[in-house]
């Protein structure tokens, strides 16, 4: 094994491997998952069961540490950020968005986004890496602790969305990888039901998707046709709506999975009509389907604007009552602190900017 590793980059086997290797008896494994993901232990020496020597070993071993916190924001309606610091010095964004039932988290794959989706931040933002597994879970990890949310019977953080900066699927394995430490039920202990992975059409993963888990999932869809798609959403060209929405056909039915959600912003004048409305249902029709309609939020240098109030109950009308497709609106949360949907990346950007203008002027 190589020394230097994160133990939150083990899935539970590997963990049993590494306290096999090292001559332990089987149970040491299960206590070290243990203070990991349900009591939040913050180092070796807190784990109170765990031999001196040990945790001397493990301290020699193993990296054991939580993201760097460089920035924490609170919106006025509640809604925290987080930019955290990652040992390279990249920086990500990670959202909490609570709610009177529930309190979602929005994590990040990646550092940067590849994908250059003209409605979003993130989107202008060059790709620098993916992120590690243990770089995932370590987004959860810390806002827990930030949240003081490790009383199981009391949870802040009922739900993970795969939304932040990145686009899941091109990170397939370490996301898979992260989203099995959230599934074990003798850990973190997330439902399949709780954790969404949004995608903006990689067909070729999603094919693997339906068959290797059973998380819900989310497709940014955006238009209702190639044209406007290939300008909001690069990647239509080279996997276009027929294409995707064919590939998503049957995917509800394997492992009794929920229905689709398919996000739709909304923006004024480029794909909000009623003729849209019309032919978003005709699309979706064959699909076990639910849509998501998400009012544009501003952010600095866009060239678009939102849909009117009017415009977005209008749309959703006709895609719920004269179509039968249940549509909701996403009510924008976090927008003081662009936290809000396609905002991330405000923060990472002014702040190094901010180092930079300090440095020259040094």
């Amino acid at each position: 094994m190589k020394k230097n590793v994160s133990i939150n980059s083990f899935t539970k086997e590997e963990l049993h491997n590494y306290v096999f290797d090292l001559g332990e008896k089987k149970y040491r494994a299960k206590q070290l998952w243990k203070w990991l993901y349900v009591n939040g232990a913050k180092s070796f020496n807190e784990m109170s069961d765990i031999g001196l020597k040990l945790q001397k070993k493990l301290n020699s071993d193993l990296l054991y540490n939580r993201l760097q916190t460089d920035q924490h924001q609170v919106s006025k309606d509640g809604t925290q950020k987080w930019l955290f610091k990652l040992t390279d010095d990249k920086k990500i964004e990670t959202v909490f968005i609570p709610e009177s039932d529930r309190g979602t988290l929005c994590i990040s794959s990646q550092v940067g986004c590849t994908l250059s989706c003209s409605f979003c931040h993130t989107g202008t933002m060059p790709l620098v890496r993916n992120l590690s597994s243990n770089e995932i879970i370590g987004q959860i990890l810390a806002a827990k602790d930030s949240l003081l949310d490790w009383d199981m019977k009391n949870r802040k953080i009922t739900n993970i969305v795969f939304m932040g900066m990145g686009e899941p699927l091109y990170n397939y394995h370490e996301v898979t990888k992260a989203i099995k430490i959230l599934l074990d039920n003798e850990g973190l202990c997330y439902s399949r039901r709780k954790i969404t992975l949004s995608t903006s059409g990689v067909v070729p993963i999603i094919q693997k998707l339906k068959y290797e888990l059973d998380v819900s999932l989310a497709i940014s869809l955006h238009a209702v046709n190639d044209e406007v798609r290939n300008e909001l959403v690069p990647i239509n060209k080279k996997w276009p709506i027929k294409e995707l929405l064919s590939s998503l056909e049957v995917y509800p039915g394997v492992n009794n999975s929920r229905r689709i959600t398919f996000e739709y912003i909304m923006l004024d004048g480029v794909n909000d009509s009623i003729n849209d409305a019309k032919k978003l249902v005709k699309l979706l029709k064959p699909i076990h389907a639910k849509v998501n309609l998400i009012p544009f939020n501003p952010w600095p240098g866009s060239i678009y604007r939102c849909s009117s109030d009017k415009t977005i109950k209008d749309f959703a009308d006709e895609v719920c009552y004269n179509g039968g497709i249940t549509a909701t609106v996403r009510h924008a949360r976090g927008q003081d602190i662009l936290a809000a949907c396609g905002q991330l990346k405000s923060n990472s950007v002014r702040l190094s900017k901010e180092k930079v203008v300090k440095i020259n002027a040094a």
